[in-house]
């Protein structure tokens, strides 16, 4: 115990040295810090704390055991502040293990909560449904996600082992959310080679909407509940909310599929929004929807210029409208407002209204349309407002023509090359709504009302051949490469 007298003396020592000045509470403060200081330099210095003798908690975990015993696994471990890498396997991981590529987590949300920001996370193919099959994934940071390795993580391919999020029907009972929300800072967010499909979880009709060779009916929207199982969740696959901080983000090689409502729907403050090379088929409302949401500073009738939105070299196909009748979205791109908007090299096809959506005002001069592929966009390629209560229906050829900053090398033709599936594309070229009305004037309440002068009643159904039904997502990740130099490539 000579070392223990040494360092009380030097403690001693240094509560002596105060001044006389210092009151007695601050002196008895000193010393209470001095002499937990002296009693852990002496657990050091012999190694052990007084009355035991087991090795202290740190060297276990270093060991990779626990206290509860050394058949436990050891706590998952987060990298360290500035970035790392974490490893995710469905067929392989744990999550209770480090997260290391020899000890893979389980599940992304699990990689998402112990991850830093600017953490880079591998993910071996799979199916996704979030821990205990909850249905949705949360970020409040920006995390790096780059999906489709082989369970060795040497190899990244989309088409042989994808990483698929693809929540259940199931999980709509409890959990009624996007699939991916990226909720406050965002800044430097990478998703790469992700596949979003909410096929599984939208509930189709039975009988409305059949389309031979598709399986299942016509989409049924979250008004109408199902015979079986839970209504669809009209939420988007992927939600960046309007709260997001704001920064550069680069969403690439991913594929969109099945969305009941959008497939991408963010929020922008500022930075560059980044949307390349991806397949976009069979959502609802709009496959891409990016609106600014910077302060505007300047006074009245003035409009921020928040970031800049490039949509460059993706796949859209089969854009649905909101409600069965056709009437409402249906868009493949919606140019919002406050950002510059960068559009070129994309395919765009089938959408029920059209390809581009311009009519929320956004200026001009922060647009640019160029060296895109349109067909079949059933109302026209581009729908534009240069007034209120005015909007024109334009074909590709005469974009040029529109008092934008850009659009040259647009074209109107059909890819012969794209990998479609016949039976939806049948489906759709032949979708048709349809309403019946059914009024007895000769009824007895009928003639009631008449008497008194009161309005007849009848009435009325709907139908149509299809909306919004399932694409068969395997097949939607064979639209990439299809056309060289136009699309997902």
């Amino acid at each position: 115990m000579k070392t223990t007298r040494l360092i009380i003396m030097a403690a001693l020592f240094l509560l002596g040295s105060v001044t006389v000045g210092a009151q007695v509470g601050n002196l008895k403060n000193l010393g209470k810090k001095v002499t937990e200081s002296a009693e852990k330099a002496v657990k050091d210095a012999t190694g052990s704390s007084t009355g035991s003798s087991s090795a202290p908690a740190a060297s276990k975990a270093a060991s990779g055991t626990s206290q509860a015993g050394s058949d436990a696994p050891a706590a998952a471990v987060a990298p360290s502040g500035g970035g790392g890498a974490l490893y995710v396997s469905k067929q392989n991981g744990n999550n209770k293990n480090d997260g290391s590529k020899g000890a893979p987590l389980k599940n992304l949300d699990k990689a998402i909560a112990v991850a830093t920001p600017g953490t880079t996370i591998y993910m071996a193919g799979g199916i996704e449904m979030g821990t205990l099959n909850v249905g949705f994934i949360e970020s409040d940071k920006p995390v790096k996600i780059y999906g489709s390795y082989d369970e060795e993580f040497t190899k990244q391919d989309i088409i042989n082992h994808p990483t698929v999020i693809q929540p259940d029907n199931e999980s709509a009972r409890s959990t009624r959310k996007a699939v991916l929300k990226f909720t406050r800072d965002v800044a430097g967010t990478v998703l790469d080679h992700l596949v979003f499909e909410g096929g599984t979880r939208n509930a189709y009709h039975v009988k409305e909407g059949i389309v031979e060779g598709i399986e299942g009916g016509r989409l049924l929207p979250s008004t109408e509940r199902p015979p079986v199982g839970y209504p669809t969740v009209d939420e988007p696959l992927l939600q960046f909310v309007s709260a997001t901080t704001g920064g550069d983000v680069t969403i690439q090689n991913c594929a969109f599929i099945n969305g009941a409502s959008f497939a991408l729907q963010a929020g922008h403050r500022s930075g560059k929004f980044n949307v390349k090379n991806n397949v976009f088929v069979g959502n609802r409302m709009a496959a891409i929807e990016i609106y600014g949401t910077c302060a505007s500073t300047g006074g009245p009738n003035t409009m921020a210029l928040c970031g800049e939105v490039e949509v460059a070299y993706n796949t859209i196909l089969f854009t649905w409208s909101r409600t069965k009748d056709f009437q409402d979205m249906g868009y493949g791109v919606r140019v919002m407002t406050k950002c510059n908007y960068n559009i070129h090299h994309n395919i765009i096809g089938a959408s029920i209204l059209a390809g581009v959506d311009h009519t929320r005002f956004n200026k001009n001069e922060w647009v640019t349309v160029n060296d895109n592929i349109f067909f079949v966009n059933k109302d026209k390629d581009l729908h534009y407002s240069p007034a209120s209560n005015t909007r024109l229906r334009i074909d590709a050829g005469d974009f040029g023509d529109l008092e934008i900053a850009d659009a040259r090398g647009n074209r109107n033709e059909i890819p012969k090359e794209l990998k479609v599936n016949k039976a939806y594309l049948e489906g759709y070229l032949n979708a048709r709504y349809s309403e019946q009305t059914d009024l007895d004037r000769n009824s007895p309440s009928n003639q009631w009302r008449s008497m008194l002068g009161m309005n007849l009643q009848g009435t009325m159904s709907s139908s149509v051949t299809m909306f919004c039904n399932r694409y068969p997502w395997q097949e939607a990740l064979n639209l990439f490469g299809n056309v060289n130099g136009f699309g997902a490539q």
